[in-house]
């Protein structure tokens, strides 16, 4: 507790003690854990008293102590906990080999995050972020909840603004930063996609100069970025020239020209790509786990950081073959009526959400419905661009039900107000039937995955 004191500029109160790991909410105690009472929509503060009943060494607080509580409970007070937990990540990324991998974007930084860790595996002790903990919070957790023994760390990074990436890399310090694309998403935050891209940006321009930057070169907002670093470049992009290997790595490949390539893609019946991986370090045959055409890319991606962080090529291939994704993204499911529920609810812009219509479209199935909820923070063409995902929808001949969501323009009869209203319009599954439940995160959609396919 000496150390988080110091690290974060805080004052210790209590007994000395020794913390392993951290935690932010109080459900998520082991033992041992140091815990940081966060005030956001809920006041960490009340729930220090669980969190040490489940086991916390200690707390870290902005909240005055009471006298006995500074007599008996090993704390630190600071002014800002959430600064000051950024703090503690940045003193704990010092304990870290510089094999640091931060991953930003659009859209794929999840899967990308969850592929890279299962590659990189494969030769070195890995740690990663959990789920999708990308921000201010997210972070610092992954940084200090590392193993003594890790010797590579995948960091995702997420912004809601410009400099918010800049934040999380002068804490993170990445060698590595991979860039997925840029898309329509948080226009409503952002105001255009040019700032999206200059947000996104941030991650490789503070790559140090031994660094490298893992960009898409099939993205040409993502290439332009190359000229944002001091970092060696290396790209990935389904077509395109290879680069050569050189005594400092991959060369800088204009727009278009990928140094790691996707060549021979196919489908499996259910919707897993096969393609074989093309790049300067040789070629291999590659099957994914995950699912969707669009999963190439971020593979591609998550294979490039690996290979400059010496992973073998066949262990590459090995390790993209076995990675999983998270919760609710494009997760097949099959309930006991023998149709197949496509779960990709966990959020939604107009890329991802015309992704997974087009994953749904190559699944074998007489009947295709999508079942789409709201798109927030989309700005001022929001109600255009769930209409121009409408029309996607209806050329690749998938029905859409839309839940709360009237901007996609689908019939009345189509267009319902809850999840009741939902299943009654999707009616009785079947064999032959395939079906997408695909939101932004807020509008809970994973909900009526779980009335489909109960456990």
């Amino acid at each position: 507790m000496s150390e988080v004191a110091a690290a974060v500029g805080g004052h210790r109160h209590g007994p000395e003690a020794t913390v392993d790991g951290v935690a932010i909410d109080s459900r998520a105690v082991r033992g041992g854990e140091l815990f940081v009472a966060v005030v956001a929509d809920r006041d960490g503060h009340d729930f220090v008293d669980d969190a040490l009943a489940r086991g916390a060494a200690g707390h870290l607080r902005s909240r005055p102590l009471s006298p006995p509580d500074a007599r008996s409970t090993p704390t630190v007070v600071v002014a800002d906990t959430a600064v000051a937990l950024l703090a503690l990540g940045g003193h704990a990324r010092g304990r870290l080999p510089d094999r640091v991998v931060g991953i930003t974007g659009s859209v794929g930084k999840t899967s990308t995050k969850d592929m890279l860790a299962a590659v990189l595996a494969r030769r070195h002790a890995t740690a990663a972020s959990v789920a999708s903990f990308n921000n201010e919070l997210g972070v610092p957790l992954t940084l200090v909840n590392a193993p003594e023994t890790t010797e590579a760390t995948v960091v995702e990074m997420g912004a809601r603004g410009s400099g918010h990436i800049a934040r999380l890399c002068a804490v993170a310090r990445p060698t590595i930063g991979v860039v997925t694309a840029v898309a329509d998403g948080h226009l409503e935050r952002f105001g255009s996609i040019d700032a999206v891209a200059r947000a996104k940006g941030e991650l490789v321009e503070a790559l140090p100069p031994d660094g490298a930057a893992v960009l898409n070169a099939d993205d040409p907002r993502v290439a332009a970025m190359g000229q944002r670093t001091v970092a060696r470049v290396a790209t990935f992009g389904v077509g395109g020239a290879t680069g050569a290997v050189g005594a400092v790595g991959v060369g800088t490949a204009g727009v278009g020209a990928a140094d790691v390539r996707a060549e021979e893609i196919v489908l499996d019946a259910e919707a897993r790509p096969r393609f074989r991986l093309v790049s300067p370090w040789g070629s291999r045959a590659v099957s994914l786990a995950v699912r969707g055409r669009h999963q190439v890319s971020n593979a591609l991606a998550a294979a490039t950081a690996a290979l400059l962080c010496d992973v073998a090529i066949d262990d590459v291939a090995a390790g993209l073959a076995d990675a999983r994704a998270s919760p609710m993204r494009m997760q097949l499911l099959r309930p006991p009526s023998g149709a197949l529920v496509l779960n990709d609810a966990y959020n939604a812009n107009p890329t991802s959400t015309r992704a997974a219509l087009d994953a749904l479209a190559a699944l074998p199935a007489e009947r295709r419905v999508a079942v789409l909820g709201p798109m927030a923070e989309l700005g001022p063409d929001a109600e255009a661009m769930h209409a121009a995902v409408a029309e996607h929808a209806r050329r690749l001949g998938v029905q859409v039900i839309t839940v709360a969501a009237p901007g996609y323009g689908v019939p009345v009869a189509d267009a319902v107000a809850d999840l009741d209203a939902a299943l009654e319009r999707l009616g009785a599954l079947a064999p032959g039937d395939a079906v997408l439940v695909k939101a932004s995160r807020v509008a809970g959609l994973e909900r009526l995955v779980d009335r489909l396919v109960p456990t």
